[in-house]
C-alpha cells in the first residue's frame, strides 16, 4: 500500500517520500482496518518531521497524526462498528497510509458533516476543549482570553466556548481578520499590542479573567499575562512566533498567577477509553453542524507532497491529504 513516510528529521517538502509499504492486514481482535479518506497537515507535523517537535518516532516512520476513513475491515468482538462506517484515526496514529489498522475501542461511527473538517476533529477541537476544561472551573458568563483566534485550535475554542456559556476575548496580529473572527462567534476581538490589557478591561467592563491560552508566546505571553485575574491561570498549547515567552514576574508575585503547559499527547497516555470517547461525543456534533470549522487551503493526493507542503507552511488555512 502507498504511504508517506521519513527516513530521516529535515526540509519536510525533501524528506517526505510517498513509499510502498507492506499492508496493514486483517485486523485482530478488538481491531478495524480504516481507510483514509482525509487527513490535514498540521504545523506540529511539520515541527515532527523536521526535528523540532516534543518527540522523535522511530526511523523510517510513516507520518501524519489525525483524519477520518472508512472502515473496510472489523476484527473479532467489535460490535459496535461495521464496514463502512466512517470513523476517525485516532489520534496518534500513522495517519498518512492508505490504511490504517487500529483499536476500535474508542472510535464511533461518525453522522453526516463535511469530511474535510471531521478529518480535522482529531487534534484541534480536542485540544481547544481540554484548554478551556482541565484548568480552570469557570461558571457560565465567565470571560477567557486566547492569543491565536485565527488558528485552527483557535477557532475551535470560540465555538466550544460558546457551547459551555464562556465568553471570549479573541487576540489576533492581524487587523484583516478581525471581522472574520467576530463572525464566527468571537465576543470580543482585538489586535494584539502592549496596551492590550488597558483594551480588555473597557471590552469587558472590567471582568476577571481567570483562564488565558497562549498559542504564541513572544511578547505576547507578557500581554496576556496583564489581563490575567488574581490567581489566574496561563496555560502555553503551542509557541507559533518561534519564539521565547517574554513576561514580567510581578504578576506571579503578586497577583498568584501560574503558568501551566499543555500537549495532548500527554493528556492521552493518562486518559481513560471512557473520557476520551466522551469527548469526542461531545466534539463531534458541533464539527458535523460547522459550529466548529476550519479553512481549507487545498486538498492534495500522496503524490503531491510538494505542493501541500508549501500550502501548509504559509499557515493560512489546512492542507490535507485526500489519498482516495
Amino acid at each position: 500500500m502507498k504511504a508517506i513516510q521519513i527516513e530521516a528529521f529535515g526540509n519536510p517538502a525533501e524528506v517526505m517520500k510517498l513509499v510502498d509499504v507492506p499492508d496493514v492486514g486483517a485486523p485482530g481482535e478488538g481491531e478495524v482496518v480504516i481507510a483514509l479518506e482525509a487527513s490535514p497537515i498540521n504545523m506540529s507535523d511539520l515541527l515532527m518531521i523536521s526535528g523540532r517537535y516534543g518527540y522523535r518516532p522511530k526511523l523510517p516512520s510513516i507520518v501524519g497524526a489525525e483524519g477520518v476513513g472508512r472502515i473496510v475491515a472489523v476484527g473479532g468482538g467489535v460490535t459496535h462498528l461495521k464496514e463502512g462506517d466512517r470513523t476517525l484515526v485516532p489520534y496518534p496514529s500513522a495517519a498518512w497510509a492508505e490504511r490504517i489498522k487500529a483499536d476500535g475501542s474508542r472510535l464511533r461511527p461518525l453522522a453526516g458533516g463535511d469530511i474535510h473538517q471531521l478529518a480535522m476533529l482529531g487534534i484541534n477541537p480536542a485540544t481547544a476543549y481540554l484548554l478551556l476544561t482541565e484548568y480552570v472551573a469557570l461558571p457560565s458568563g465567565a470571560w477567557v482570553i486566547h492569543n491565536s483566534a485565527n488558528s485552527g485550535v483557535g477557532r475551535a475554542l470560540i465555538a466550544i466556548a460558546k457551547s459551555l456559556g464562556l465568553k471570549t476575548v479573541n487576540v489576533v496580529r492581524r487587523e484583516d481578520v478581525v471581522a472574520e473572527i467576530k463572525a464566527i462567534g468571537g465576543d470580543v476581538v482585538l489586535v494584539d499590542g502592549p496596551d492590550l490589557a488597558k483594551r480588555v478591561a473597557t471590552e469587558t467592563g472590567g471582568a476577571p479573567i481567570a483562564l488565558a491560552v497562549d498559542g504564541v508566546a513572544d511578547t505576547s505571553t507578557m500581554n496576556l499575562l496583564g489581563c490575567l485575574a488574581v490567581k489566574g491561570v496561563l496555560v502555553f498549547y503551542s509557541a507559533m512566533s518561534g519564539k521565547p515567552f517574554v513576561g514580567p514576574a510581578q504578576p506571579l508575585i503578586f497577583r498568584d498567577v501560574s503558568i501551566r503547559g499543555f500537549w495532548l499527547a500527554n493528556w492521552f497516555d493518562a486518559a481513560t477509553s471512557d473520557k476520551i470517547t466522551a469527548m469526542y461525543d461531545r466534539l463531534t456534533p458541533l464539527v458535523a453542524s460547522g459550529a466548529i470549522s476550519s479553512p481549507v487551503a487545498g486538498t492534495f493526493s500522496f503524490g503531491q507532497i510538494a505542493q501541500a507542503v508549501a500550502v501548509a507552511s504559509k499557515n493560512r488555512g489546512k492542507a490535507l491529504f485526500t489519498p482516495g
